[in-house]
């Protein structure tokens, strides 16, 4: 619970200055005690989709290469990896690694997995994903360190350090995890299941341009000229969170750390090594959800009448912009509670089926799925 959070300014994605910046911040939380000559070091990135790295999509590939080299000149291999929301095939890997700019990893000495193996995981100590697959490649490394990007998220707030390892998570099988775990609570349980399982030695956040708005794939880039380090993910997304304007309430997986007392009582009790105050954004478009406070009382007659009026007045639901929609139907297809159906052309969603998972809004290729909160919930949080 006690671990650093080392922040470091970084102004642009020039590879020295990238390369000092992350040192530092890796050095002033004794990241690499772990490293021994010969080890097999597994980057695990956010490459969730095919996007330029200056769309502010995935893990840029520059602080991917600095890594890299860092690693190698203490005598380790490294490999990169990740499973995007698609087939967790070789063919759509290597696009997203090719469209991501990875070339300029692998020049820099890293393997991009060709492992598209799934394992099963037996977990019974997890509060929820007692079994899961994974993606197999992971398991050929001595350790894993977890390179995330800084997003705004629809469902989940923040996609950062503990979001980021949803993508152990095989490709197409990402959103049948929604649909069995549609409170947004026990998602996000689910999501520190996992990180507890794999246990990464690292977290680094890639938060030189971060992601607002309409996240975590279709939002805007934002320059916020930040690298953190920690061993720590839950207090590394905490102090993210304050830099972008949201606390533990805007985020699940902040608030299921919490219930598990990986967080101090306090944010003033977290050590962080740097001046983030001066890298704090006021006005960063956030995705503030209240859909997870809405389950905490269902065991009552009157819990449930409350919660039917929480979520109709404070409830995020996606909703389509028909100017931008272009009837492609992957919103269809990759909703896990079919809750879509395609109609002249635009998506129609049935919210009586639908779960709130905002896989739709993720994985939209124009943006035209967007986070519709109530004006109420707007209200409060002006």
């Amino acid at each position: 619970m006690n671990e650093p959070v080392a922040v470091v300014r970084c102004d642009e994605y020039e590879k020295e200055s990238v390369k000092a910046a992350l040192l530092t911040a890796i050095e002033r939380v004794n990241g690499f005690d772990f490293l021994r000559p010969g080890m097999r070091v597994g980057i695990k990135a956010n490459l969730v989709a095919p996007a330029k790295p200056e769309s502010a999509v995935a893990t840029h590939p520059t602080v991917l290469a600095a890594l890299t080299e860092l690693l190698m000149e203490r005598g380790a291999s490294v490999v990169v990896g990740d499973s995007g929301g698609r087939p967790w095939t070789a063919s759509y890997m290597n696009h997203i690694y090719a469209v991501c700019g990875l070339e300029t990893v692998a020049k820099a000495g890293a393997a991009l997995n060709q492992d598209f193996s799934e394992k099963e995981a037996s977990f019974l100590s997890a509060v929820q994903a007692k079994s899961f697959r994974y993606t197999g490649w992971l398991d050929s490394c001595d350790a894993i360190i977890n390179f995330s990007k800084l997003k705004s998220h629809g469902m989940m707030g923040l996609s950062n350090a503990v979001k980021n390892l949803f993508g152990t998570i095989p490709g197409i099988l990402k959103p049948e995890y929604h649909y069995r775990y549609p409170n947004p609570n026990d998602f996000a349980d689910m999501i520190l299941d996992i990180g507890d399982y794999f246990k990464p030695v690292l977290h680094l956040c890639d938060g030189i341009v971060a992601m607002e708005g309409n996240g975590p794939t279709q939002g805007s880039p934002r320059p916020l000229h930040a690298l953190l380090a920690s061993k720590n993910p839950h207090l590394l997304d905490w102090v993210s969170a304050r830099l972008i304007g949201l606390d533990i309430e805007d985020v699940p997986t902040l608030q299921a750390a919490r219930r598990r007392a990986y967080l101090p009582e306090s944010f003033e009790q977290v050590t962080i090594l740097g001046d983030w105050e001066s890298l704090r954004l006021t006005d960063f478009q956030v995705l503030k959800n209240h859909n997870s406070t809405l389950f905490s009382d269902t065991a009552t007659a009157w819990g449930r009448i409350k919660r039917g009026v929480l979520t109709a007045a404070l409830g995020s639901r996606p909703q389509v912009d028909p100017r931008s929609c272009i009837g492609c139907a992957k919103c269809a297809e990759v909703c896990p509670a079919k809750a879509i159906t395609m109609q002249k052309k635009l998506p129609v969603i049935d919210r009586k089926t639908c779960i709130k998972c905002f896989c739709c809004q993720e994985f939209c290729p124009k943006g035209a799925m967007r986070v519709h909160r109530a004006v109420i919930a707007r209200l409060i949080n002006r």
